[in-house]
């Protein structure tokens, strides 16, 4: 049986930049990555919609703050070095009535503390001037954001650390986790991999991974399918940004937008349903026992209860496209049904605790051989390389010479 220094099961886009980041910093480690699909990417990161966020709505020092705005300049800065094709096309935040105004200058306030010094607040004559067919009465200019193909960043992230020794193992999905004295071991449907220490990077089944060590883990995976439209061709003219909504502050989605993508169309979405299925992109996926567990989960009982409303509104937008219309009408007037075609969707990691708080940041948790990145959605792509030098940082101080 091989040895391993480090295991590092996912091979999103976090856990191949863990690796990375490892490697970097140590180029003698041992490391295997142990992903249950058959290539790289396959969930949360190759079905977001590719957006470079700037990092204007985290709180100032949060992980998501700190993460966002350093992984973005080593994203830029690695898609430079390897030729990965991005566009800084910048997006505008609007409000569409006053209501919206306080929300939105906090917002902008945020943006400043950081450190975001070339976005602006635009009244409604110069959000015109760059957004013709927009409905605002103010917005936020942010330069910033831009568009990526992440599954081509991980591709290039793949053939790097395979090139310096790394091994990436595909259909190999996690049962079990031994920990015995210095050594954690590793069950797969294939085989048991002996390692030294651990890193959970596995997205939507992250708690579930924790729990096979820490069977009274306070925090549970919550799936949300996010679903999108695509504007037809002879409508795109309409958007020449990424056109976001002012978020609700209570609730860690951003709202149905309109996103340019890298491939030259352009996106409207996501809505945010509960799926009945971590992995569940359609609607008709549906795993009992998964559903059962999110549904008697008593920190998500509590985020029902709370929220029904909302969350009843974002079921009728998935069933109902002229109700998805209205939402996106409230920034473009112009755009109708027949402008809308059906395109694809993703599903959310959203982490919720016992006491039914939503999470609103990243969150890392140890035990005795292995860290746990428990709560990682967006802006978690965008955050990737940053997030793994945070995670190899732990990491390193772990390992036994």
């Amino acid at each position: 049986m091989k040895k391993y220094d480090f295991t590092i099961i996912g091979a999103g886009i976090v856990g191949l930049s863990t690796a990375y980041q490892l490697l970097r910093k140590n180029p003698l480690l041992k490391i295997l990555i142990l992903e249950k699909e058959n290539a790289v990417a396959k969930h949360q990161t190759g079905h977001n919609s590719g957006v470079i966020h700037s990092g204007i709505y985290y709180k100032p020092g949060s992980l998501k703050a700190e993460n966002c705005i350093n992984g973005y300049k080593s994203l830029i800065e690695f898609c430079d070095s390897y030729g990965i094709p991005y566009e800084l096309c910048g997006k505008i935040i609007v409000a569409t009535n006053q209501n919206e105004l306080p929300e939105l200058n906090k917002l902008y306030q945020r943006g400043l503390e950081n450190g975001l010094d070339q976005i602006k607040l635009l009244n409604q004559a110069q959000t015109k001037e760059i957004e013709p067919n927009v409905n605002a009465i103010q917005s936020i200019q942010v330069p910033y954001t831009g568009i990526i193909s992440y599954t081509a960043v991980c591709n290039q992230l793949q053939q790097i650390i395979t090139e310096q020794g790394c091994q990436v193992m595909f259909n190999e999905k996690v049962n079990n986790i031994e920990e015995k004295g210095h050594l954690a071991f590793i069950h797969t449907d294939t085989g048991i991999f002996e390692t030294k220490h651990y890193i959970n990077c596995a997205g939507l089944y992250s708690d579930k991974i924790a729990q096979l060590t820490s069977p009274q883990l306070d925090t549970r995976i919550i799936p949300f399918r996010g679903e999108y439209y695509l504007i037809r061709p002879e409508k795109q003219a309409l958007v020449n940004h990424l056109i976001y909504p002012v978020p609700d502050p209570n609730f860690p989605f951003l709202g149905v937008h309109f996103t340019r993508m890298i491939n030259g169309h352009i996106e409207a979405g996501p809505n945010a349903v509960f799926a009945f299925k971590r992995e569940g992109y359609q609607m008709a996926d549906v795993d009992a026992k998964e559903m059962l567990e999110s549904l008697t989960w008593p920190g998500f009982q509590l985020v029902m209860k709370k929220y029904w409303k909302t969350g009843m509104g974002e079921f009728y937008r998935s069933f109902s496209k002229k109700a998805f219309t209205n939402a996106l009408q409230k920034l473009i007037p112009d755009i109708t049904e027949d402008d809308l075609v059906p395109a694809g969707s993703g599903v959310r990691a959203q982490a919720c605790d016992r006491m039914g708080g939503l999470l609103d940041d990243f969150k890392i948790i140890e035990n005795n051989r292995g860290i746990h990145l428990l709560n990682a959605p967006s802006p978690a792509a965008t955050s990737s390389l940053s997030i793994g030098n945070t995670l190899s940082d732990i990491a390193l101080k772990r390992i036994e010479w």
